[in-house]
Formats: structure tokens, C-alpha cells, sequence
């Protein structure tokens, strides 16, 4: 997979390798994912950090899966990420877990490195969340059956990636000068004299 951004690989990428972050919405998958025996593995990586009104802990553990027999492409190892937040003025405390698969050997990525990848592409979908729903009004949508729901983000990111494209810094406003620029029907073609209702054929 190439590219630079998890928005063109469905993951984030590194060069010419891959890794996906499974979460709950991708239920078959997320259940393979969270049969593996998490229980014995040994490599893990810690992360503590503060920021935004609360305290987070981020708890990496990746394993060797090339022979457990999870069957996905290329996929060398699987990671299960575990995410610790406390609210600092309320208390509250929460804890998501995701799983993520990567052609990258221990070799190639520790535990840490990634923590650190997975971290990326959050950082990139919340973005991308914030947008759609404050330019798009995403959480509004009544579309919730079916695929509608990734169907309309696909949509949202096309029409963001594409205003980016045009070198708008500002969805907003790329949106705004898109609606007031005014459609211009393409100029008809001459016609040719042969289809003209007046044309005489040669000698008449």
C-alpha cells in the first residue's frame, strides 16, 4: 500500500507497509482480533500523557501472528491497544480498546512504535471527524442504516479531500465559493452544415 496519510491506505502507513486499526464497528474481524491470546503476551509498552482536561494511559501489547492462523493479507503482527482516560474536573473515568493488524515484524515495530502509529491515525480521524461534523453536520445525519453511514463519511472526505486539492485551507469556505460560483452549462458544439434543417444537398 503507498501513500503517506491513513486516509489513502485505510490505515497509517509506513513507505510501503501497512498498519489497520480495527475497532468495534468492524465486528467479525475485532472478534478474531480479541481471541487471540492477549493473556501471555509479554511485549507491551506503556503511555502516559495529560492533555485537554484529563489524564490518559495508553497500554500497547503486539504479538507474532503468522502462525495462529488469522488469515489476513500479509498481516506479521496484531496489537491490542488500550486507551485509560480520567476526567480531571469530573472523575470520570473510561477505557477503549481497538486492535490493529500490520505487516511489520517486532523487528520493524515495537510495541511503542506502534502505540505511536495507531496514536497517528487518531489524531488524523478526529480531524477529519471534526470537520465532517461541524461543516457537514455528520452527528445530525439521519442515515444510520446499512452502509449508509460510511457511504455519506466516504462522501464527506471525497468533497474535503478534493477542496483541500483545489488549495482550500478552509472547508468552510471552499464550500461557501463552490456555492456561489455559478453553473455554466459547457458551450454547445457548431453544428455541422450536413445536420442543419436549411442544408441542400450539391447539384439541387
Amino acid at each position: 500500500m503507498a501513500g503517506g496519510s491513513a486516509r489513502r491506505c485505510g490505515g497509517a502507513c509506513v513507505g510501503w507497509h501497512y498498519l489497520l486499526v480495527v475497532k468495534a464497528n468492524q465486528p467479525t474481524l475485532f472478534r478474531r482480533l480479541r481471541s487471540l491470546p492477549w493473556p501471555r503476551v509479554t511485549a507491551r509498552h506503556y503511555q502516559r500523557g495529560t492533555g485537554h482536561g484529563r489524564r490518559e494511559t495508553r497500554v500497547t501489547r503486539a504479538l507474532t501472528v503468522t502462525d495462529l492462523g488469522l488469515d489476513f493479507p500479509h498481516a506479521i503482527q496484531a496489537a491490542k491497544i488500550t486507551r485509560y482516560r480520567t476526567e480531571v474536573k469530573t472523575g470520570k473515568r473510561t477505557r477503549q480498546t481497538v486492535y490493529a493488524l500490520t505487516d511489520l515484524s517486532h523487528l520493524q515495530a515495537s510495541p511503542r512504535r506502534i502505540g505511536e502509529l495507531a496514536r497517528s491515525q487518531w489524531t488524523i480521524e478526529n480531524r477529519l471527524h471534526f470537520v465532517r461534523d461541524t461543516v457537514f453536520g455528520e452527528d445530525a445525519s439521519q442515515v444510520h442504516t446499512g452502509h449508509g453511514p460510511e457511504n455519506m463519511a466516504t462522501l464527506r472526505n471525497l468533497a474535503i479531500n478534493t477542496l483541500r486539492d483545489h488549495g482550500h485551507t478552509s472547508i468552510a469556505a471552499g464550500l461557501r465559493h463552490v456555492s456561489y460560483e455559478s453553473f455554466t452549462r459547457p458551450p454547445r458544439p457548431p453544428a455541422h452544415p450536413l445536420n442543419r434543417t436549411d442544408a441542400r444537398s450539391p447539384g439541387l
